[in-house]
């Protein structure tokens, strides 16, 4: 139970019973009753320090653990990420290389192709040319071969037309007729070009025609050379066709054959290159999620062990301290309740009762001034101090008000040097935090300025794949959420159904001892993460109980209320989480068929960014030192910085109590001395 709880019930219990009892038996039974308080308490505060050791011990194991776990996997990742960056980067260079070379080798096949063709619509022409001229040479032949058999016979018209077939030969195929003829050959030739009549016999009989003179023998030897010649240039000429046709075929094969295993080797780099990117994109996503699950962890930890160490000084402290006070309520009764002291306070009382009526009034007055200040005020110095108003002399009290004064100008002048501190480096580390984030900036930027050069369907895949990751860390941290949730749910139901039942079996105790009574609950603020047992309540030095019937009906109804809001906020929540769940499901799927209808291509040029990604670890970790830091001075200084004008307000007022106390207690040590 409280001090001022207990100031207040022993104040209320000796006003009471002043008719009934003597000063001494009033002290006597406050001391037995702090004894009983003292020894529950101690039993109270075994129990939590149990509860807060065995929760302090487990959780610093899983989080250091924990925390190593994701330091190595931050090692890991980001040599992953350094390392497929470099594969990425090299993979573009070959693919483009072997681009480059398909190219190549496309460009010399269809130059080769078209050359093909142009080399074979030229001998096509030139076939087709010399086959006509070998058929006119052969038809030639053989009408001059008609007059070598006897009585043949051939008109002049015929002759006419051999001469200028023999004409168009000669200056079509002139550098060829050059070759075969000989310059007798070639003026037979003329000659007969230009008479061709002259080369009939004479005297023939009428009526049959002509027929070639001797001379025709020569033409035909001439024609029939040029007919062989021809036939064989022809021969030659189709024998080099086929084999340009057949280089042909041979180089087409090898370079087809050298384009299929380019572009293979592109599509299998390609494919490689993808993967490539896909991983070092996952890597990075787990980076981000790891590095703030560390943080995390780290501040958990931090506040873990700030307050496992709290409540480790704070159990010794109380240990300390209600030794002492158990020590001195045992003393103090052993000697008020032995025989000698009973014999000598029945033989004292009436003596001292006459002065005692003045001394009580001006007891009653500085204790009524010091325990309504500590009610007002909570402070658990004032509440002892005006329970020793009325059990000590009023020189050890007043001592120790100008001591408590002393105390006080102390931490009033130590907190006003200690907030002087904080704002100052609080200031330095904004601008710290400030600079850091200019230049975390600038790098963002200049990393951006380099991410556009990225496809803009790598960029769609890219956007989908880091929106559907999202979605799963935040359906993640959403489960995480809810069963933290519940988890405190459940805590809270069982603790409020736990003091429920503590809070009845209290009260129905007191029922029967007790009146009115005062019970003051105080509200203890939980770090963030797994909850640690409830922790101590506030530590303050038994005077008795009160009456504290009221506060606990009150308590009781408190916690009933907050159980069915528990519930009724638990219901909510699992409903809100189940909608949450079905939507971002259907969203992940709808997201993911548009990632397999977008992912035939993806090649991104990310090599240019090592340098800013590397510059960027570097200032997020020393932005990370810096908010380490700033963690650092919230924890030392914002209860200081939120509290100062009531707290220095708060001390004010306790010193001014003590001065009006003080006052009250020096008026009656002067009226003492003059009766004295």
């Amino acid at each position: 139970m409280g001090l001022l709880v207990a100031a207040e019930a022993a104040s209320a219990r000796i006003t009471s019973d002043a008719e009934k009892n003597r000063p001494v038996t009033k002290v006597i039974n406050l001391l037995k009753d702090m004894q009983a308080q003292l020894a529950k308490e101690q039993e109270e505060d075994e129990e939590v320090y149990e509860k807060v050791a065995c929760w302090c011990e487990t959780n610093d194991k899983d989080k250091t653990a924990s925390i190593s776990d994701a330091e190595s996997r931050i090692t890991q990742l980001t040599s992953s990420i350094e390392e497929d960056t470099a594969t990425s980067a090299r993979l573009n260079t070959e693919i483009k290389n072997l681009d480059a070379e398909v190219a190549k080798n496309q460009e010399a096949l269809d130059k080769a192709t078209a050359l093909r063709q142009k080399e074979l619509a030229e001998f096509n022409a030139e076939e087709k040319d010399m086959l006509q001229s070998i058929g006119a040479l052969k038809s030639a032949i053989t009408v001059l071969g008609k007059h070598h058999a006897e009585f043949m016979q051939v008109s002049d018209q015929s002759l006419v037309n051999v001469a200028v077939m023999i004409q168009h030969q000669f200056h079509k195929h002139a550098k060829i007729v050059d070759q075969i003829v000989t310059p007798a050959q070639a003026k037979a030739i003329a000659a007969f070009i230009q008479a061709p009549s002259d080369f009939l016999e004479e005297g023939a009989a009428p009526g049959f025609g002509q027929s070639y003179a001797p001379q025709s023998g020569a033409i035909f030897g001439i024609l029939k050379q040029m007919k062989e010649t021809f036939e064989t240039n022809l021969a030659s000429s189709q024998k080099e066709e086929m084999e340009s046709q057949q280089a042909y075929e041979d180089l087409k094969a090898a370079k087809e054959e050298e384009i299929k295993a380019g572009q293979d080797q592109s599509e299998t780099k390609t494919q490689e290159l993808a993967d490539t990117d896909s991983r070092n994109a996952q890597s990075k996503q787990d980076l981000e999620d790891t590095r703030n699950s560390l943080s995390a962890d780290q501040k958990f930890l931090m506040n873990l062990k700030e307050t496992c160490q709290n409540t480790d000084a704070e159990w010794e402290e109380r240990q300390k301290a209600r030794q002492e006070e158990i020590k001195g309520c045992g003393e103090a009764l052993a000697i008020l309740s032995s025989d000698d002291a009973h014999d000598t306070f029945t033989k004292t009382f009436n003596f001292v009762q006459v002065s005692a009526k003045k001394e009580s009034k001006a007891r009653d007055t500085a204790e009524k001034v010091l325990f309504t200040a500590a009610k007002k005020l909570g402070s658990p110095r004032l509440a002892t101090l005006a329970t020793r108003v009325r059990l000590d002399a009023f020189g050890k009290v007043i001592d120790d008000v100008d001591g408590m004064v002393k105390d006080l100008k102390k931490e009033k002048a130590d907190d006003i040097k200690h907030k002087d501190y904080c704002n100052d480096a609080l200031h330095k580390n904004d601008m710290a935090q400030d600079r850091k984030k200019k230049e975390i900036e600038q790098l963002d930027a200049k990393i951006a300025d380099l991410t556009a050069q990225i496809d803009a369907l790598a960029k769609s895949i890219a956007q989908l794949t880091a929106e559907v990751a999202e979605m799963n860390t935040q359906l993640k941290r959403a489960g995480e959420d809810r069963e933290a949730e519940n988890n405190d749910f459940q805590t809270t139901v069982s603790d409020q159904r736990a003091t429920q039942k503590i809070l009845n079996n209290a009260l129905d105790v007191l029922k029967a001892v007790y009146a009115k009574k005062f019970l003051q609950i105080s509200v203890r603020k939980e770090p963030a993460g797994p909850p640690p047992p409830p922790g101590f309540k506030k530590y303050e030095q038994s005077s008795g109980a009160g009456g504290v019937l009221g506060m606990l009906e009150q308590v009781i109804a408190d916690t009933k209320t907050l159980e069915a809001d528990a519930i009724k906020a638990e219901t909510d929540a699992q409903k809100g989480y189940e909608a949450f769940v079905k939507d971002t499901n259907k969203s992940i799927e709808e997201k993911t068929r548009d990632i397999t209808n977008k992912s035939e291509e993806k090649a991104t040029a990310e090599a240019d960014k090592t340098a800013a990604e590397e510059d960027l670890l570097a200032a997020q970790n020393e932005q990370q030192q810096n908010q380490n830091e700033a963690a650092d001075l919230h924890k030392s200084c914002d209860f200081t910085l939120e509290n100062f004008e009531v707290k220095q307000a708060a001390l004010e007022q306790e010193m001014e109590a003590l001065a009006q106390a003080k006052a009250v207690l020096q008026g009656s040590a002067g009226f003492l001395q003059v009766r004295q």
